[in-house]
C-alpha cells in the first residue's frame, strides 16, 4: 500500500540522500579541481571529465534494469558501500602512481556508480507514495540534491584551499559510510520478477521494450529526451567546463584565492538548485510540461551577459560576479525543467517500466555530455583571449534549442487531448 509524503522509509531515504549526496558533491567539486590545478589544461580537463561520464552512460540502463528487478534498497545500500571503498583505494594510493591515471579511473568509477544508482532512487517514489506526490517527492530530491552541491564545494572549496585533497578525501569516505547504513533501516515494496533468459538477453529485452514504449506509445518522451540531449551538450557542459577554467586560469586571481572563489560558484550554482527545487514543490500544482521550451528560454538568455561581460570589461569581479549570478539563474530554472521532466515521465509510465524508462531516458541525454564536456575543453583552449565568443555560441545554440522545445510540447500534448 503506497504511504503518504513524509513516511518513515521516505524521510529515510531523504536523510540518506542528504548525506550521499554532500559526499558526492565534495569529492567531484574537488578531484576535477585538484587535476586542473596540476595541469592548467582545459583540454585535458575536458577530455578527463568527459571519459568520467562514459562509465554513467553505461551502467545507467544496466541500473535501471537492475532497479526494476532487484530491491531498490539493497542497490543504494551496495553502491554507498562501494563508493566509500573506492574513494579509501584513492587516498591510499595517491602518491604511489600515476596520478593523471589513477584520476581518471577513480572519476570513472564513481560516474559509474552515480549512473547504476538514480534509477533506484528515482524508481522508487511511485512505490512510495500515490501519483498527486510525484511533483512534491522529485522536487524534495532535487532539493537535497542542490543543498548538497551547495554545502560540498563551499566546504569543499575552504577546506582544499587550506588542508590540500586528503581531509575532503576522508570526509567524502565517512559520508558514504553513514550514508550506507541509514539506508538499510529503509523498506522499499518489491515484488520479484520472474527472469527466464541469461541477463545478457534480458538486458537486452528490457532495453527493447523501453525504446519500444518511449518510440510508440509514448513519442512526446522521446522529444523530452532529445531536448535534455540538447542542453546537456551546448549549455551543461559549457558550464561544467567554462566555470573552473575561468575562474581559476582566465580571470585575474591569485591560484589560492581563485580555488576558494571557484568553491563559491560551484556553491551558487547548488544554491539555484535548491531554489529551483523549492519552488518546483511550492508551484506544483500550477507547472505543466507545456511551459518548459519557456523555463529553457531564461535558462539560455542569461548565457549572453556572461560572455558580453567577458569581452567588455577586464575586471575579473565584475566578470566573477556576472557569471556566478547567471549560473545561479540558470540553475533555478533548469532544476525546475528537470523537476517538470521526471515528474512527466513518472506520470506517464507503468511502475513496472519506471526504472527502464528513466533510465534509457538518461542515458541517452547523458551520451551528449563528455561530447560536450571535451567539446567545450578544446574550444577554450584554443580561443585564448577570446572565452567570450565561446560562450555566446553556446548561448545562441541553447536559445534556439528552448524556442523548438517550446513548439514540441505545445504540439504533441494538444495531439493527446
Amino acid at each position: 500500500m503506497k504511504q503518504t509524503l513524509f513516511s518513515k522509509d521516505f524521510t529515510l531515504v531523504v536523510i540518506g540522500q542528504i548525506i550521499s549526496l554532500f559526499g558526492n558533491a565534495a569529492i567531484r567539486f574537488a578531484l576535477p579541481l585538484y587535476l586542473l590545478n596540476l595541469s592548467g589544461s582545459s583540454a585535458l580537463y575536458g577530455t578527463v571529465t568527459a571519459c568520467a561520464f562514459i562509465p554513467a552512460i553505461l551502467l545507467s540502463p544496466v541500473g535501471g534494469i537492475i532497479a526494476d528487478r532487484v530491491n531498490k534498497r539493497n542497490i543504494m545500500v551496495t553502491l554507498d558501500f562501494l563508493t566509500a571503498a573506492i574513494i579509501l583505494a584513492f587516498s591510499l594510493l595517491m602518491n604511489h602512481v600515476n596520478i593523471i591515471l589513477l584520476l581518471v579511473i577513480t572519476l570513472m568509477l564513481l560516474y559509474g556508480i552515480a549512473g547504476a544508482y538514480q534509477p533506484s532512487v528515482q524508481a522508487s517514489i511511485p512505490l512510495l507514495m500515490n501519483q498527486e506526490h510525484y511533483m512534491k517527492a522529485n522536487s524534495i530530491i532535487n532539493t537535497i540534491s542542490s543543498f548538497s552541491s551547495l554545502m560540498g564545494p563551499i566546504l569543499g572549496g575552504i577546506l582544499y584551499s587550506i588542508y590540500g585533497l586528503k581531509p575532503i578525501l576522508w570526509v567524502c569516505i565517512l559520508c558514504f559510510f553513514l550514508s550506507a547504513v541509514m539506508e538499510l533501516f529503509i523498506h522499499i515494496p518489491y515484488q520479484k520478477q520472474n527472469v527466464q533468459n541469461n541477463i545478457l538477453k534480458t538486458i537486452q529485452g528490457d532495453f527493447t521494450e523501453s525504446v519500444r514504449f518511449i518510440r510508440k506509445e509514448k513519442p512526446v518522451l522521446g522529444k523530452g529526451m532529445f531536448v535534455a540531449c540538447g542542453i546537456n551538450l551546448f549549455l551543461s557542459a559549457m558550464i561544467i567546463v567554462a566555470l573552473p577554467y575561468l575562474i581559476t586560469e582566465v580571470l585575474p586571481f591569485e591560484k589560492t584565492w581563485a580555488n576558494t572563489l571557484y568553491g563559491f560558484a560551484q556553491g551558487a550554482l547548488a544554491a539555484g538548485g535548491l531554489t529551483g527545487g523549492i519552488c518546483a514543490g511550492i508551484f506544483a500544482n500550477k507547472l505543466s510540461i507545456k511551459n518548459s521550451g519557456f523555463i529553457l528560454m531564461i535558462c539560455s538568455l542569461c548565457v549572453f551577459p556572461m560572455g558580453l561581460t567577458l569581452m567588455l570589461f577586464s575586471s575579473g569581479f565584475i566578470n566573477y560576479l556576472i557569471i556566478t549570478v547567471c549560473c545561479f539563474i540558470i540553475m533555478v530554472f533548469s532544476t525546475i525543467f528537470t523537476v517538470q521532466m521526471m515528474s512527466f515521465i513518472q506520470t506517464e509510465t507503468p511502475p513496472n517500466l519506471i526504472g527502464k524508462v528513466i533510465s534509457v531516458i538518461l542515458t541517452v541525454s547523458m551520451c551528449t555530455q563528455p561530447l560536450g564536456n571535451a567539446l567545450y575543453g578544446i574550444l577554450f583552449e584554443i580561443s585564448d583571449g577570446f572565452e567570450f565568443a565561446v560562450i555566446l555560441f553556446a548561448g545562441l545554440l541553447s536559445l534556439i534549442i528552448a524556442l523548438r522545445t517550446k513548439r514540441i510540447f505545445l504540439n504533441s500534448l494538444e495531439k493527446t487531448t
